[in-house]
């Protein structure tokens, strides 16, 4: 077993903790409600890998839970309140890397405490996860942050973080990362118990880091989504697997073999195969009603020519359809081509998507699609239109029924690199309208 501890943070990691602070606390800002014309954050951004970074609950309250980096590298959690709509912030590290990789994970406790988990981008710099004192309200404080050392050999660190817990399992916890050897890794844990197993590999790419998306039921199931590589070293392909009672499936309930034991992509469902085809990069992954597998992607005709598409099983196969074309990289350096737009599904129902295309002439603009016929043919609307700036990496809160306030969030402003992003997160706000500053 490994024991974890809380200490101080290493420089640039975060120098100094805030506990649970108002709007006024953070970057100058006075709490305001949803109605106001402010951004939900007015310095933020994420990554689309690790995850969930926006979760609604509805316990006591019904709140939303929105999770980003500033541009100060601040890790930062804010609160909406459905009922009252206000909005208030929590800053739960200060002065980490600045590297969008390191948006922080949600997770609620089933007593409803949220855990906030982060990590840096492949660096010498561990896990670290903080937990809210109060049920459901990250304005009563929070516990000291726990540092989480265990990794696989490697020299590339930790990078991503991505957390599940199955009540079927007494409440198990499943925490999983990029680890030291590029390859996706993960350690487990029961209940709040802050002692977490060895780290073990869940996938196996020798000199290659596939990337992964996952969600869970919450109950006994966890679905994952991954490549065989980046897109930039290697003609990457989608692939599917699932996790149940110790075990990994294929789609069909074939079994691949113990978890803990590594998965090389050719054991798994080859979802999209990019043999004499684009190659492709995985964005989201949700379930249906009967909690079977919904994947979007991106491929890649060229390094300036994205698109869109979208898989689901339909309990006999896999079914895939092309959704849009989706334009040029957001990466204003050219240093990240396969750097799309960004797609994300509705976890409520993943015959929504959101995405964010280039339009002819024009900027990266948000819209939502949806499919009556599971994704041979489209419907859209616009969130933003005639743009003078970026937006991108559109999110849907998992659990948020609907389409009422906050549930589109997205990036807007300008993204010179994930180093040196200048944007903001915004929200549909309680009159459907995106804020504005």
């Amino acid at each position: 077993m490994v024991t974890t501890g809380s200490g101080a943070f290493p420089r640039r990691t975060a120098l100094g903790l805030a506990g649970a602070v108002g709007a006024a606390a953070l970057l100058g800002v006075s709490s305001q409600a949803v109605a106001t014309p402010l951004p939900v954050a007015p310095s933020g951004a994420w990554c689309w890998f690790g995850g969930p970074r926006a979760v609604h609950h509805q316990g006591r309250w019904k709140r939303t839970y929105i999770g980003f980096i500033t541009d100060s590298g601040e890790i930062t959690v804010a609160q909406y309140d459905h009922a009252t709509t206000r909005l208030t912030y929590a800053v739960l590290a200060e002065d980490f890397e600045i590297d969008d990789h390191n948006n922080p994970a949600i997770h609620v406790l089933p007593d409803g405490r949220l855990e906030m988990y982060w990590t840096a981008h492949a660096r010498n710099i561990p896990l670290y996860y903080r937990r809210s004192k109060l049920p459901e309200d990250i304005t009563g404080g929070w516990e000291p942050a726990t540092t989480i050392t265990t990794n696989t050999e490697g020299e590339y660190g930790w990078t991503y973080t991505s957390i599940a817990q199955l009540s079927a399992e007494k409440g198990r916890k499943y925490l999983f990362w990029r680890g030291a050897d590029f390859n996706p890794a993960f350690s487990t844990t029961t209940g709040d118990s802050d002692r977490w197993t060895e780290a073990r590999s869940l996938i196996q790419v020798p000199g290659q880091r596939p990337y992964v998306k996952m969600c869970a039921n919450g109950r006994d199931t966890i679905h994952f989504a991954f490549t065989d590589g980046h897109p930039r070293n290697v003609h990457t392909s989608i692939y599917y697997m699932y996790y149940r009672a110790g075990h990994l499936h294929r789609a069909n309930g074939a079994r691949i073999g113990p978890l803990g034991t590594p998965v090389s992509p050719s054991q798994a469902d080859k979802v999209y195969d990019a043999t004499g085809r684009p190659k492709s990069w995985i964005w989201e992954i949700a379930t249906d009603r009967g909690e079977r597998p919904v994947l979007v992607y991106a491929n890649f005709p060229s390094d300036t020519d994205h698109e869109y598409r979208y898989a689901r099983w339909d309990g006999r196969r896999w079914q895939d359809h092309r959704i849009t074309a989706a334009g040029d990289s957001i990466s204003a350096d050219g240093k990240e081509p396969h750097y799309s737009g960004g797609i994300s599904l509705d976890h409520t129902d993943p015959s929504t998507v959101l995405l964010s295309r280039q339009v002819p002439g024009g900027r990266h603009e948000v819209e939502r699609w949806r499919t009556a016929d599971g994704g041979h043919t489209w419907t859209s609307e616009p969130i933003t239109r005639s743009s003078t700036e970026l937006n991108a990496r559109p999110f849907k809160p998992v659990g948020l029924p609907g389409d009422g306030d906050l549930s589109v969030l997205w990036m807007a402003g300008e993204y010179p690199s994930y180093v040196g992003y200048q944007t903001r997160i915004m929200a549909l706000g309680a009159d459907g309208q995106a804020f504005t500053l």
